[in-house]
């Protein structure tokens, strides 16, 4: 479904993302995990189109999407994205804001809006579709986004901190989400600080530390080892605490 190879990005003498590699199939909920400043917000702006990767290779579905701009757009008709701060036009209601965007994927506007109403009413917002978007609390807005990323029924979902200013039930509804869209076949590529989430929800993790990817496998096998050691010190242990032994590893490498 989506395949990246060797992906870089440098400013200047500074390299942001160093050669970052992976392969997600279809239906799978990929976690990328990484602390601060590791390269995964730079990662996923190359991934929707919002950065120019410095080299490497980004195919979907067997295109590569760098070849030309065709097909990168193409691919961002059928992907959805949901950044980490929730950017809405706030003098427009909610209703507005998700008609605009089933126009700039060039939905049917009825169809679009039967699906976000069932997204809205899951979220407890339907009632608030009406009012300016200015209006909203931070969790309404991440909520009216998550809902106008899912309208257009992407086949690829990428999602930088989706949990930022929910609720635990909201919380509780978009793990939900996530396991729906992955059983109907829809692939989910999920940045998140929230490490429970992603043991909870992810069937495999990469894990990024200064730009590179540091371990990569399925998340039951990756609790089982630290960085390249084949046993684990750490063994049976939760994904927190496998993530911060190895992060620690790699910081004292280099």
């Amino acid at each position: 479904m989506l395949e990246v190879k060797n992906l870089a990005k440098k400013y200047g003498d500074f390299t942001a993302v160093d050669g970052v590699s992976f392969n997600i199939e279809r239906g799978e909920i990929f976690g990328f995990l990484g602390p601060n400043g590791a390269g995964k917000t730079t990662t996923i702006k190359m991934l929707t189109g919002l950065l120019k990767p410095t080299s490497g290779e980004i195919i979907m579905n067997g295109q590569d999407l760098l070849a030309s701009e065709t097909n990168f757009k193409n691919a961002r008709r059928v992907m959805g994205y949901i950044p980490d701060t929730p950017n809405v036009y706030e003098k427009l209601t909610g209703w507005e804001f998700l008609r605009f965007v089933s126009d700039i994927f060039e939905r049917d506007w009825e169809e679009t809006r039967q699906i976000a109403s069932q997204y809205l009413k899951r979220f407890n917002i339907f009632r608030d579709a009406d009012a300016l978007i200015e209006t909203y609390s931070h969790g309404m807005r991440q909520k009216l986004v998550f809902t106008s990323a899912l309208i257009h029924k992407p086949e690829l979902l990428i999602v930088d901190e989706p949990m930022i200013g929910l609720d635990p039930k909201n919380v509780k509804v978009v793990k939900q989400i996530f396991r729906e869209i992955s059983e109907s076949g829809g692939t989910i590529f999920l940045s998140t600080h929230t490490l429970a989430v992603a043991e909870e929800v992810c069937s495999k993790i990469a894990i990024i530390f200064h730009g590179k990817i540091i371990a990569l496998d399925e998340v039951d096998k990756i609790k089982k080892y630290t960085d390249n050691k084949e046993q684990s010190d750490v063994l049976g242990k939760n994904l927190e605490e496998v993530f911060l032994k190895l992060t620690e590893e790699s910081e004292e490498e280099n």
